[in-house]
């Protein structure tokens, strides 16, 4: 095939990929589309088409979660609130951010492609709580000291059995001290994986 070839088969692909519907179910093959895409071809994935009533086509916030097959973690970036258009651009801007600027790792290299686990986490807007309320099976956590420090924990996750815990890890994530004067959010998630 020649070069002109390619290049008008690979424009008519990304055409193809761009108008394939996109469920809400789908999210973690989104998440996987969009770093594969990055990382084998150099290029961001367009943002596929999406109905207006999709919630795909609404505004959220979300996490993406890359684990290897072994089930370590190989990235997690998210927002807090949504800086994006769509849920869609904000899932395929924080997949990307995961597989290149988790600075707890290195960048994702084509090898270990085959490799990775895509979870995506679609948050709730977050709601003021007092300690009591929380419950870090059913909600994430948000903490915030006075200086403007945030740190975040995403619900249900192995290892965080009370809020004490939960509320302990995220405050050091944060780097605020333990005990300091702190307002708490709490929020849900819908988490979809593969």
């Amino acid at each position: 095939m020649s070069e002109r070839s390619e290049n008008a088969y690979a424009k008519s692909v990304e055409r193809a990929e761009a108008d394939r519907p996109v469920n809400e179910a789908s999210l973690p093959e989104l998440a996987r589309r969009a770093v594969e895409t990055l990382v084998s071809e150099r290029r961001v994935l367009e943002v596929p088409n999406t109905p207006d009533d999709s919630p795909l086509s609404q505004r959220a916030a979300c996490f993406v979660s890359i684990k290897t097959d072994e089930g370590d973690l190989r990235g997690c970036i998210g927002t807090v609130e949504p800086v994006r258009a769509t849920l869609a651009e904000e899932l395929i801007h924080n997949a990307i951010s995961a597989a290149t600027r988790d600075p707890r790792f290195l960048p994702v290299e084509i090898s270990e492609l085959p490799h990775l686990r895509y979870s995506v986490d679609v948050l709730s807007p977050p709601e003021p709580a007092r300690f009591e309320e929380l419950d870090p099976k059913t909600y994430g956590l948000i903490v915030e000291d006075k200086s403007g420090r945030r740190g975040l924990l995403l619900p249900d996750l192995e290892g965080v059995e009370s809020a004490e815990q939960q509320l302990q890890i995220t405050a050091r994530k944060a780097g605020i001290p333990s005990g300091a004067d702190v307002k708490l959010y709490r929020f849900q998630v819908r988490r979809y994986g593969e």
